[in-house]
């Protein structure tokens, strides 16, 4: 390897415990603050992020390409290992895994922390149960320019390895704050609507207003509900507006990633719009 002797893994010892525990353990990740990431497209998002990246593994006896060998120059202050093949199957959760492995610290935005903008784009996200709907939503929200990302109380661990891959890496460009309770988000919401006249729109299958009837535009909260058991009475109260999504067929609701998609292009349409 053009990096020298990196270290070898080829027994499950101490090193590789903490990296399987990483992939499976929420615990293990808000412990040490970082994530496990693998696939080559997360990876590439990871370090045009700028995330700090802490460990590089890469499978033992594989020839790797240029853009693999790359990462290993470019970091060499990470800890860099080559993995015995069967301990590399192992730890990955694919089915062909990926050249690299990596781990990195968690980059964290408070929301005290936020920079404020003139016309916000913010969408909120209740109780997300789902890891693949988040991570699909998370794809959305960074390809509609959405500014910062909001998850409300108890949820899925939003750095599980199967968000990361179902978000394409996005989330690692997405500003996300993480609220405990309904009375942290009341403060900023009146805080933003003082500011900047903020609307706070929700979104119900059971909904008032139609979607198609109305124009939706920033500064806007939107607001998702979770996949079960939808909006919360208490965020319903805190909506200036509940729109439904208009049907033609015969189910009447739409997957929450899917929903949240077309409010999210709604309101980038109207933005692009109003700058024309």
């Amino acid at each position: 390897m053009s990096q020298g002797h990196p270290l070898k893994i080829s027994v499950k010892n101490a090193e590789f415990q903490i990296l399987l525990a990483l992939r499976t353990n929420r615990s293990k990740r808000s412990q040490e603050n970082e994530v496990f990431v693998e696939g080559t497209e997360c990876i590439k998002q990871l370090i045009d992020a700028r995330w700090e990246i802490t460990r590089i593994l890469f499978r033992e006896g594989v020839r790797l390409s240029f853009w693999a060998e790359s990462v290993l120059k470019k970091y060499p202050k990470a800890k860099q290992f080559e993995v015995s093949s069967g301990l590399f199957l192992e730890l990955s959760e694919k089915e062909n895994p990926s050249e690299l492995i990596v781990t990195a610290k968690i980059q964290r935005t408070e929301i005290q922390n936020l920079i404020p903008t003139n016309h916000p784009f913010y969408l909120l996200f209740d109780r997300p149960s789902d890891l693949g709907n988040f991570g699909s939503i998370l794809r959305s929200a960074d390809a509609f320019q959405v500014d910062t990302v909001f998850v409300l109380g108890h949820s899925i661990d939003v750095y599980d390895p199967k968000v990361l891959r179902a978000s394409l890496g996005s989330i690692f460009h997405t500003q996300l704050v993480f609220l405990e309770s309904v009375a942290s988000l009341e403060m900023f919401l009146e805080k933003e609507k003082d500011r900047c006249n903020l609307q706070v729109i929700g979104s119900d299958s059971l909904g008032k207003e139609s979607l198609e009837k109305t124009d939706i535009k920033s500064p806007v909260l939107l607001i998702l509900g979770n996949e079960a058991k939808g909006m919360s009475v208490h965020l319903q109260s805190l909506c200036d507006l509940i729109l439904k999504i208009p049907m033609r067929g015969v189910v009447n609701s739409l997957n929450v990633a899917c929903a949240g998609s077309i409010l999210l292009w709604e309101v980038t349409r109207n933005r692009t719009n109003h700058e024309v």
